[in-house]
């Protein structure tokens, strides 16, 4: 079996499961957004007491992080006396970040667990070697009243990834770059098993990039085998142990995808989807494309060696008049470590806006919205009109480098001239 079918084996009490089987599984953390206060009124709806293990449940407050409105206030206020009224050891409040980042700092995700959230982008979380899938409200209710969830046993496809990259490719560039051959549908209710030379010399930050999109081709779940920082990352901070579950060998993938990233050059995801991807130097090479905003932030580009490139690229320098950064941390952690740093005060002297860590502006909230008729170049993880404000504005998805180059050049621009 795969390592995702062993996974599955074990929370349901089974010695094997196979592809396209129905098991009911053990859920070792399920962590509830403040988009889905539905959970909690689903929840009571069904019968529901109190929460089946007070330990393995969080609520954490991010697409609203501050509260932008009345009615965001009210939802956290609810969703707050129900965590008090379980005593749920885990709660994450508007100071903590953006769940798929502060979930892993607390230690509650480690190899070989399945968690589930009430957001697509849990698939994140195959980047520690866990299951990590998202849910809808209902579904949540379920869990939070038994402790289990019902799983389709998925296909499982490998991404391939070799080779080393040059300097100003990152990881954004190589997800980019796959799901721009593999497209939205590739992979639709699939597990995406990453392997290769690439992955397994790939850092904890890199490796929760490329697992992050993988929902963006479809997927159900994604999964790396854990290398050594992931190990030393876990091992410093997790609450409970865990245990690698390992691959077979001679295990025969669905579909195998290989890509040589040795000689990739830096990408861009185009207005107004994801896969609509074309290297940059391809996209300006016949036009100028000028910009109101660049955003480097959210669970896909809000982490500390994505803030510091933009800092080491916009150190000492200033963005033009009349344009706009916003740089949105991951989380408190993140922001605390790059204050530490001075890379949060080198973005501020070249001109740039640091707000609340959360998700802010990736979903349309607040923190950064977007204009009718804006360009805005971001390390977010959709580009669908609407995403970010405006449904009239386009969204460019690019490497944090990319993004400060191209908001201090006030136009998109290949980092590589600024490294």
């Amino acid at each position: 079996m795969h390592a995702i079918e062993k996974i599955l084996a074990k929370n349901s009490g089974r010695e094997q499961v196979s592809t396209g089987e129905i098991v009911t599984a053990k859920v070792d953390f399920a962590e509830i957004n403040d988009l889905y206060l539905q959970t909690v009124y689903s929840f009571y709806e069904m019968g529901g007491e109190k929460v089946w293990d007070s330990e393995r449940a969080a609520f954490v407050f991010d697409h609203y992080a501050p509260a932008p409105d009345i009615k965001s206030a009210a939802n956290h206020g609810e969703m707050r006396e129900f965590a008090k009224k379980n005593n749920l050891r885990f709660h994450f409040d508007t100071n903590c970040g953006v769940c798929h980042q502060v979930m892993p700092e607390a230690g509650v995700i480690y190899p070989g667990m399945i968690v589930v959230a009430t957001d697509s982008h849990t698939t994140t979380h195959g980047a520690f070697g866990a299951m990590g899938t998202g849910c809808g409200a209902t579904d949540m209710a379920t869990i939070l009243m038994t402790g289990e969830l019902w799983f389709r046993v998925p296909e499982i496809i490998e991404v391939r990834l070799e080779g080393e990259t040059k300097p100003g490719v990152y990881p954004k560039d190589v997800i980019l770059s796959v799901l721009g051959k593999i497209k939205a549908d590739g992979a639709v209710y699939k597990a995406i098993d990453f392997t290769g030379s690439y992955v397994e010399n790939l850092g904890v930050s890199g490796r929760m990039v490329v697992c992050n999109m993988a929902v963006e081709m479809g997927a159900k779940t994604a999964y790396m085998q854990p290398n050594q920082a992931v190990l030393d990352y876990v091992s410093k901070r997790a609450v409970r142990p865990f245990e690698v579950q390992y691959t077979d060998p001679d295990f025969k993938y669905e579909e195998s995808y290989v890509f040589d990233v040795s000689e990739l050059e830096p990408q861009l995801a185009c207005p107004h989807s994801v896969d609509n991807v074309a290297p940059l130097s391809e996209v300006i090479k016949d036009r100028t494309i000028t910009l109101n905003q660049g955003y480097i932030g959210s669970c896909t580009g809000g982490r500390e060696e994505d803030i510091a490139q933009a800092a080491k690229i916009l150190e000492g320098k200033h963005i033009p008049k009349y344009a706009r950064l916003v740089v949105v941390p991951a989380s408190a952690e993140v922001m605390q470590s790059c204050m530490e740093k001075g890379y949060i005060q080198s973005l501020m002297a070249a001109g740039a806006t640091i707000t609340t860590p959360g998700c802010g502006a990736c979903l349309g909230a607040h923190e950064g919205i977007l204009a009718p008729g804006e360009n805005c170049i971001t390390t977010t993880n959709r580009n669908f009109p609407g995403r970010m404000g405006s449904t009239e504005a386009d969204i460019y998805l690019a490497s944090p480098a990319t993004v400060a180059a191209s908001i201090l050049n006030g136009c998109i621009t290949d980092p590589r001239n600024y490294l």
